[in-house]
């Protein structure tokens, strides 16, 4: 078993930046791609950004690119996403995730982290 815990978030400002954090403990080795996810209020789940945990090929959704960055740190076993020029739209809980190896879906989650942005 995968343990992801999230930090970073928080009540910013638009137009301010945020670099969330996830740390994964327990199985690690197991890991093959980490990602972020994102619910706005009233909305459902939506996924933000993935990164392949040895070969750090990165993917974004269409939206976010060009301002978010995902990156993470193979000797900390910690994974990050930049958020630039934040947007009230930006407001979410951002969720980290894991997919273990030669799994077809991701299989852990964490419990999120909020992430609020003021106009």
């Amino acid at each position: 078993q995968v343990e992801l815990v999230e930090s970073g978030g928080g009540t910013v400002q638009a137009g301010d930046s945020l670099r969330l954090s996830c740390a994964a403990s327990g199985r690690t080795s197991s890991i093959y791609l980490m990602g972020w996810f994102r619910q706005a209020p009233g909305k459902e789940r939506e996924y933000v950004s993935s990164i392949t945990w040895n070969g750090g090929t990165t993917s974004y959704v269409d939206p976010v690119k060009g301002r978010l960055t995902i990156s993470r740190d193979r000797t900390s076993y910690t994974m990050y996403l930049q958020i630039n020029i934040l947007k009230p739209e930006d407001t979410a809980v951002y969720y980290c995730t894991g997919w273990r190896l030669g799994s077809d879906q991701y299989n852990n989650w964490g419990r999120g982290t909020q992430v609020t942005v003021s106009p």
